[in-house]
Order: structure tokens, then C-alpha cells, then sequence
């Protein structure tokens, strides 16, 4: 009877220390583990971040933060990409020529995007600073012409953008919205800040 005794001393015994490591195996692997994940200062630094757009319909816009600054992923209609080309006459700069900050070589189009259906643009106005907002319906508006095919309105100053983020001329933003570095992971997914595979 004795022995039984000890045996089952032995056996509490194992079981308290395989729990008391397992804990602290775990303890130990989630905060090593989420080492990996870059961090909130990475990704203010620049670390590439992931966007999923896979719920994203025809039409719609979705933003997301990369250095701190908004990336807008808008989903064009092709009555959208069909407008573009008919525009170019009264855009300051229709083929993205102008140097003011790197242009990526898949935004060079009339398009400005890797895939015609996805416009992936920083969402500050090349002026000041601001935010434009969207002005997506085409047609006569407050404070945009009375042909206005779709784009994008900055309430500071009045610069309009197009459905590619291309400026109007007159305006007082020098320059077409920026481009980020990006390229797709798949059909869904999106990385901003990186492009090694483009």
C-alpha cells in the first residue's frame, strides 16, 4: 500500500512540473514568436503592409496605412477605365512624366496601376497636404465642372484628380497622387511597400 502511495506522489508530481513547463514553454514562445510580426514602429518606418481585397466591389474604395500615410485600393468599373483616355487633354500631366517623387515603372500607363481594375495611390493631396475626398458620381456637382467623369476633390484648395489620381491642369497640386511601391501576393491580396516582383 505504501509504495502505491509513493507512486501516485510520483505521478502528481510529473503532471505539476510537464503542466509548470508547458506554461512556461509557451510563456516563452508567444512573445518570440510574435518577434516576427513587424511592429508598430516598423511599420511607421515603412515595413510593407497587406491588404485583403478580396471583399472589394467594382466601384468601391478601401484604405489602409502605410507609413503613416492612407493608401487608397479602389476597385474601377470598366465604364471607369473606359473614361481615362478620353481625359488626358485636360490633365496637367496624363502620362505621369513629371519627377517630383519616384514613379514605379507599372504605374506609367494610362491607368497608373500593375492591373487596370486596381488604382493603389497615397490618398494626400501633392499640394498641401490634405486628404481629397471621393467624388466618384459622375455629373455636375458643387465645386467640380459639369462634365466631371469621377475622381477625386481636395475641399482645401480645389484640386481635382481623376479615377487614375492624375491632377487637372489649373490646379494648384503640382503633381498626380503618388504611387507606392506595391505588387500582389494574389488575386486577393496586396502588398504595399514592396514591389521585388513587379
Amino acid at each position: 500500500m505504501s509504495d502505491h502511495q509513493v507512486d501516485q506522489g510520483k505521478r502528481t508530481w510529473l503532471i505539476a512540473t510537464s503542466c509548470a513547463g508547458a506554461v512556461g514553454g509557451v510563456a516563452t514562445a508567444v512573445p518570440f514568436v510574435s518577434t516576427f510580426a513587424p511592429s508598430e514602429r516598423a511599420k511607421a518606418a515603412g515595413a510593407p503592409v497587406e491588404a485583403d481585397i478580396s471583399g472589394l466591389k467594382p466601384g468601391e474604395k478601401m484604405t489602409v496605412e502605410w507609413r503613416g500615410k492612407p493608401v487608397w485600393i479602389l476597385r474601377r468599373t470598366p465604364e471607369q477605365i473606359a473614361e481615362l483616355p478620353k481625359l488626358d487633354a485636360q490633365l496637367a500631366d496624363p502620362e505621369s512624366k513629371r519627377t517630383a517623387y519616384p514613379i514605379p515603372a507599372y504605374a506609367k500607363n494610362e491607368g497608373r496601376s500593375i492591373k487596370p481594375e486596381y488604382l493603389v495611390v497615397i490618398g494626400i493631396c501633392t499640394h498641401l497636404g490634405c486628404s481629397p475626398s471621393d467624388k466618384f458620381v459622375a455629373g455636375p456637382q458643387a465645386s467640380l465642372p459639369n462634365d466631371w467623369a469621377g475622381g477625386f476633390l481636395c475641399p482645401c484648395h480645389g484640386s481635382t484628380f481623376d479615377l487614375a489620381g492624375r491632377v487637372f491642369k489649373n490646379k494648384p497640386a503640382p503633381d498626380n497622387l503618388e504611387v507606392p511601391p506595391h505588387m500582389y501576393l494574389s488575386d486577393t491580396r496586396l502588398l504595399i511597400g514592396e514591389d521585388k516582383k513587379a
